[in-house]
C-alpha cells in the first residue's frame, strides 16, 4: 500500500485517511474517520515490511503479524491503546486503533527535562498495571520506550503491542542478522536473541522510567557496540535524581532476568514510593526543576513509529545467573570443619568520626550527605554482663580486602506479609548465667522452647565470603548463649537466607523470616540496598533488625536528613556500625590534623555515595580552617583526565580528596602522577579495593578510609577470632564478622531482658516488645561499647585509615588520636 494525501483511498472500505501525523522505520501513523461509526476518529497505523523481502517471507509474516495483533484486540484496559481493527490492504497490514490527543513520554522528557520523582512513580504504576494485563494475555510488548508511552492528563497508555513481534518475526525470516528495537531499553537476553519472557518488559519498564526520572537512558555509550558491551558487562548509571525511586530502578534492571524483580513486587515498590511522595496538584506529566508547569501544553498526535532496523553485533558477555535464595537451619550443636587462619595483627589508625557538623552542599538521595548530629541513647540503657575478655579495643590491624562496597541505596519496599504470630512460650527457669566466653557448644540444660534469629546475608556471589562471615559469626553467638545458659529455657538457633547482594530479594526474604512465628530478630543484611527492601515489611511485622553492614543514612534518619529534617523511618532497625556521613569528615579530620593538608581538590563521580562523601568532607575541612581550591564531578566511565590533572597542579592543592569508586579512582590518580602532581589522592570504602591497587601502578601513597576496624587490635577482638577458629568454620570471620557477633548478641540479650521482664515468660507481643529493650541495651562487645542512639545508630563510629605502601593497603598510626564511642 502506499498511500498519500493526493491518494485517499478507503481502508477495508470504511476508513478514511486524512493526515499523515507520524512516520518511522516500521511504518506510517495517519489520522483518519471510521465512516461506518458516524465518523469516529481513529488512528490508522500503515506497516511497512523492509525492502527486498522474498514473497514467501512476505506472506508467512503477513499471517503471523495479523494474527498476533488481532490477539491484542483481545485486551481492554485502559493503559493499553485500544485497537479497533486489523486489516490486510493491498499485502501490507494495517492497525486501525483508538487515537489519542497526547504527548509521549519522550516528548514530554525533551521538551522539560527529567521529570519528577513522584510522577515517574505514577507513571511506572499505570505502566506496570497495563502489562500486568498483556502479560496476562501472554502477550509481550518487546518494545518499551519512552516513545510508546502516551501522556493524557488522566491517562497512560502503552502503544504499539505487536509491533515489536513484527520486527522479531522480520528479523528471523529475512536471515538478516538485525536486531530490530531500540537497545538502551532492551535486556541482556532481548539481545542475544533468547525468547521473550515477561521479564524482558520489566527491565524496559525500568529503562524507561530511568530515563523520565533522570533525564537520559540508563546505559549510553559510542555506537551499538559498545552499547550492547555496556548493557551485558556494565551496571548501570548509579541514579542521582530517583530518591526512593532507586529501589524499583535497580530492582528491574537486574541483569539476570532470573533474579530480576517481578511485576507484582515492583507494584507493590512504586506503591511505597508515592506513598512517601508528598501530593501531587495533578496527575499530568511533570517537568525538572526549572521547567514550567507539569500539565500538559497542547495535545500530541501519536508518537512516531519505531525507527528502522539497526545493525548489532553479537554480544561477547552474557549474565551469569546467581544461585537462588537458600534457607539454612543451623543448630548450634553441630559439629564444624577445620579452623582457618587468621591475618596477622598490624597497627590501625582510628579517628573519632562523630564530631562532624555542618550542613551539606547540595541533597543526596541515594546515599545522602552531610555530617551526623550526635543523638543521646534512649534513657536508662540497662547494661548486661560482658563477653569473657571484652576490653575496648582502639587500635586494629592492616588487612586486604577485594571488596568493592557498591551499595546503592534504594527506595523502601513494601511486601505482601504474614502478620506477627501470637507467641506464648513459658520457660523453665530464671539464673542469671553471664555470656560465655568458651568453646562453642550445646549446653547441658534442656530447652523447653526454641527461639530462632534470621540471618539475611550473601551466601552465594561475588560478596559470599563476607556473608558466610557473617552466618558463621552470628552462629557462634547462638551456639555460645547455649552452652553458658544465657537465657535459661531457651535455646538459639539461626535461619540464614541467601540474599546473594540483591536487593530484589530482600522482601521475599523477609516475607520467609516474618512467617516463622519463632523468628524474634533478624541479623543483617551486608548491603544497604538489600536493607532498603528489607527492612520495611519486617518492621510492619515487629521484627527487629540488627545489622553489621548497612551504611545508609536514610535508613536511620529518614530521607530528608541531608536537609535538616531527621525521622526515623524504622522502628525495628539498628545497626552496629558506623555510617556513609562519618566517611567524609574523619578524612577531612586526617588530612587537615594528621596529614597537615591545608588545600585540598575534591572530585565526585556523580553517584550518590561519591556526593555523599564530599559533601560531608568538603563542610568539615573548611571548619578546620582548611580551603577546598576546586571542585569537580567527573562521569564514572571517564578514563582521561588529563585536563582535570592540569586544573589540580594549576590551584596548588597539596592532596586531592575523591568520592566513589576504585575503577575511577585508579585512572585518576595514575594520570595525576603521570602529569607531575605528586600528591596523595584520598577516597572512601569504595576505593578501599585490591583492584585499586591492580589498575594503579602509582598507587603508592595514596589513602583510603574504612568502617570499622578489624578485630585483632583488641583483646576482645582477639579473644572472639580464637572461639571462632576453635569453633571450626572453614571460612574466616571477614570484616563484618564481628560486627555481626555483637549484633546477634544485642538480640540475644533483648531476648533475656523481655523474658526477664514478663517474670520468665515469653509473652504473646515478644516481638513487639523486642526493638524497645534493643534500644535499651549497651554493653561491651567484641568491636567496643554496643548501645544505640535515638535513630538506632551505633554510639560507637569507629573507622581507620589505610595507606597504600608497597603495592598493599596498610594501616596508618597516628598517635594520640582516640576513637568515639
Amino acid at each position: 500500500m502506499r498511500v498519500t494525501e493526493q491518494n485517499p483511498e478507503l481502508i477495508a472500505g470504511r476508513y478514511q485517511l486524512v493526515e499523515r501525523i507520524g512516520q518511522g522505520g516500521m511504518g506510517r501513523v495517519w489520522r483518519g474517520f471510521d465512516q461506518r461509526l458516524f465518523g469516529r476518529e481513529v488512528a490508522v497505523k500503515e506497516i511497512l515490511f523492509p525492502p527486498g523481502m522474498e514473497d514467501g517471507d512476505r506472506a508467512a509474516l503477513l499471517r503471523r503479524f495479523i494474527g498476533e495483533a488481532r490477539a491484542a484486540v483481545t485486551l481492554s484496559h485502559p493503559g493499553i491503546i485500544t485497537i479497533h481493527d486489523v486489516v490486510e490492504h493491498r499485502g501490507a497490514p494495517v492497525i486501525v486503533m483508538e487515537l489519542i490527543r497526547g504527548q509521549s513520554l519522550a516528548d514530554a522528557i525533551r521538551s522539560r527535562g527529567r521529570l519528577p520523582v513522584q510522577r515517574v512513580a505514577e507513571i511506572g504504576a499505570a505502566m506496570l498495571d497495563a502489562l500486568a494485563e498483556a502479560h496476562g494475555a501472554r502477550i509481550i510488548h518487546r518494545d518499551i520506550k519512552p516513545d510508546n508511552v502516551l501522556l493524557t492528563k488522566d491517562r497512560v497508555v502503552l502503544t504499539d503491542f505487536g509491533i515489536a513481534h513484527l520486527a522479531d518475526a522480520t528479523t528471523k525470516l529475512s536471515h538478516s542478522g538485525i536486531v530490530i528495537g531500540t537497545p538502551q531499553y532492551m535486556p541482556p537476553e532481548q539481545l542475544e536473541g533468547k525468547r521473550p519472557t515477561p521479564a524482558n518488559d520489566l527491565w524496559a519498564l525500568g529503562a524507561t522510567l530511568y530515563h523520565a526520572v533522570e533525564g537520559h537512558p540508563p546505559f549510553d555509550a559510542e555506537g551499538l557496540h559498545a552499547l550492547a558491551v555496556a548493557v551485558f558487562t556494565r551496571p548501570h548509571r548509579p541514579p542521582v535524581h530517583a530518591g526512593p525511586l532507586a529501589a524499583v530502578l535497580d530492582a528491574l534492571l537486574t541483569k539476570d532476568p532470573a533474579q530480576r524483580v517481578g511485576a507484582a513486587e515492583a507494584a507493590e515498590m512504586l506503591a511505597s514510593v508515592l506513598r512517601s511522595s508528598p501530593p501531587r496538584a495533578d496527575a499530568s506529566a511533570g517537568n525538572g526543576p526549572g521547567h514550567g508547569p507539569g500539565h500538559e501544553s497542547a495535545p500530541q498526535p501519536e508518537p512516531e513509529p519505531v525507527p528502522g532496523p539497526t545493525p548489532l553485533p553479537d554480544p561477547r558477555a552474557t549474565p551469569v545467573p546467581a544461585p537462588d535464595a537458600a534457607a539454612e537451619h543451623i543448630s548450634s550443636a553441630a559439629p564444624e570443619q577445620a579452623p582457618s587462619t587468621t591475618p596477622s595483627p598490624q597497627i590501625p589508625t582510628v579517628l573519632d568520626s562523630g564530631s562532624a557538623a555542618g550542613a551539606p552542599r547540595r541533597p543526596v538521595p541515594d546515599r545522602p550527605a552531610g555530617a551526623p548530629v550526635p543523638v543521646p541513647p534512649a534513657e536508662d540503657p540497662v547494661t548486661h554482663r560482658a563477653t569473657a575478655k571484652t576490653e575496648h579495643g582502639e587500635r586494629a590491624s592492616a588487612r586486604r580486602r577485594a571488596l568493592t562496597r557498591r551499595s546503592a541505596v534504594l527506595g523502601a519496599a513494601l511486601a505482601t506479609l504474614a502478620t506477627s504470630s501470637v507467641l506464648t512460650w513459658t520457660l523453665t527457669h530464671d539464673d542469671d548465667a553471664p555470656r560465655g566466653g568458651g568453646a562453642a557448644g550445646s549446653g547441658s540444660g534442656a530447652s523447653s522452647v526454641t527461639v530462632v534469629i534470621g540471618v539475611d546475608a550473601p551466601l552465594s556471589g561475588g560478596l559470599s565470603s563476607m556473608g558466610v562471615g557473617i552466618r558463621n559469626s552470628a552462629d557462634l553467638a547462638a551456639r555460645t548463649a547455649n552452652e553458658t545458659g544465657h537465657v535459661p529455657g531457651v535455646k538459639f538457633e539461626i535461619k540464614a537466607l541467601d540474599d546473594g547482594a540483591d536487593p530484589a530479594k530482600g522482601a521475599p526474604n523477609a516475607a520467609r523470616f516474618v512467617s516463622d512465628e519463632k523468628v524474634l530478630g533478624v541479623v543483617g543484611p551486608l548491603n544497604s540496598g538489600v536493607a532498603r527492601t528489607l527492612v520495611a515489611p519486617l518492621e510492619r511485622a515487629d521484627v527487629v533488625n540488627v545489622s553489621p553492614g548497612n551504611t545508609d543514612p536514610v535508613l536511620t534518619l529518614g530521607p530528608d536528613w541531608a536537609s535538616g529534617t531527621k525521622s526515623r523511618p524504622y522502628s525495628t532497625y539498628f545497626r552496629t556500625v558506623a555510617t556513609d556521613v562519618d566517611q567524609g569528615p574523619f578524612a577531612a579530620r586526617y588530612l587537615h590534623g594528621a596529614a597537615k593538608k591545608t588545600k585540598l581538590y575534591v572530585v565526585d563521580d556523580a553517584s550518590a555515595h561519591g556526593t555523599t562523601l564530599t559533601s560531608g568532607f568538603t563542610t568539615e575541612f573548611t571548619e578546620l580552617g582548611g580551603t577546598v581550591v576546586g571542585t569537580e564531578q567527573v562521569d564514572p566511565a571517564e578514563r582521561a583526565f588529563a585536563g582535570l590533572a592540569e586544573r589540580v597542579r594549576s590551584a596548588g592543592a597539596d592532596a586531592v580528596y575523591f568520592g566513589g569508586y576504585y575503577d575511577t579512582a585508579a585512572s585518576l590518580s595514575q594520570q595525576l602522577k603521570q602529569a607531575g602532581v605528586n600528591v596523595p589522592l584520598m577516597g572512601g570504602d569504595g576505593i578501599f579495593d585490591q583492584q585499586f591497587l591492580t589498575a594503579n601502578p602509582k598507587a603508592e601513597g595514596d589513602l583510603a578510609t574504612n568502617i570499622g576496624v578489624p578485630a585483632e587490635e583488641s583483646a576482645a577482638g582477639q579473644d572472639f577470632l580464637a572461639r571462632y577458629r576453635k569453633a571450626g568454620y572453614p571460612e574466616a570471620a571477614g570484616w563484618y564478622g564481628p560486627y555481626a557477633y555483637d549484633a546477634t548478641w544485642t538480640l540475644i540479650d533483648a531476648v533475656k531482658a523481655v523474658v526477664t521482664a514478663n517474670g520468665g515468660t515469653l509473652p504473646h507481643n515478644a516481638r513487639a516488645k523486642l526493638p524497645q529493650a534493643v534500644a535499651r541495651l549497651a554493653f561491651d562487645g567484641v568491636t567496643g561499647r554496643v548501645a544505640f542512639d535515638g535513630h538506632g545508630d551505633t554510639v560507637n563510629r569507629r573507622l581507620t585509615v589505610y595507606t597504600v605502601n608497597n603495592g598493599s593497603w596498610a594501616t596508618v598510626t597516628m598517635p594520640g588520636t582516640a576513637a568515639s564511642g
